[in-house]
């Protein structure tokens, strides 16, 4: 079955191989293990372009060479979204020694990456692009264009679940629906030394 293949990729980061040594993950290689009778005509990951934080500049340096690896398997598309950082007063668990019940923080979202990603599903199964399409997230709020494509358009969708908490709206939702396990991440590493047009480059030595 033609499948296209759509990644949240914060969705993923956090749910998955955040503080894991998995993290320099091959998402053609994780297709072949997750959905082995598929044939994968085409990834889509959304993501964005993060920013240094305070005591971790590297962060986009790491983000960088991920991304440069993605763009080494040739059915993969990267589409950006952006950040928006704004300062926000908030409420404390509990209060400060002075009796102060909330303090400033600087709050940073991840910002068009799951518009961006219902877009591309429901634009490419209009366009009839795909028999089936594979959505690689656990965010509930992309139950209506799952829903759209499936009674709509009359293609199947299944759903990769990231997270270590099932998605009851998606699991209800979507034709059929995995977690995404360890030991899947881990037989679908990139190789440590990676080659583009650039030339060789390395898995950052922090992961």
């Amino acid at each position: 079955m033609k499948t296209m293949v759509y990644v949240d990729g914060f969705n993923l980061y956090y749910g998955a191989v955040k503080d894991t040594p998995y993290k320099w993950l091959d998402l053609m290689a994780l297709c072949r293990v997750m959905i082995p009778t598929n044939t994968v005509i085409g990834i889509k990951y959304f993501t964005a372009r993060i920013q240094g934080r305070p005591g971790d500049l590297s962060q986009p340096m790491r983000q960088l060479m991920y991304l440069r690896a993605l763009q080494t398997l040739p059915k993969l598309q990267i589409i950006f979204g952006h950040y928006l950082s704004h300062e926000v007063n908030m409420p404390l668990v509990h209060p400060l020694p002075d009796g102060r019940r909330f303090i400033d923080v600087i709050k940073t979202e991840e910002k068009g990456s799951d518009v961006n990603l219902a877009t591309h599903l429901l634009v490419d199964a209009f366009d009839n692009a795909f028999e089936c399409a594979v959505v690689i997230t656990g965010d509930s709020d992309l139950k209506a264009p799952v829903q759209i494509v499936q009674t709509k358009f009359r293609k199947t969708v299944g759903v990769l679940n990231p997270q270590k908490t099932a998605c009851k709206t998606l699991q209800s939702t979507a034709r059929f629906y995995k977690h995404i396990r360890e030991a899947a991440l881990k037989v679908s590493q990139f190789d440590p030394v990676l080659t583009d047009k650039q030339g060789p480059f390395h898995k950052p030595a922090a992961w």
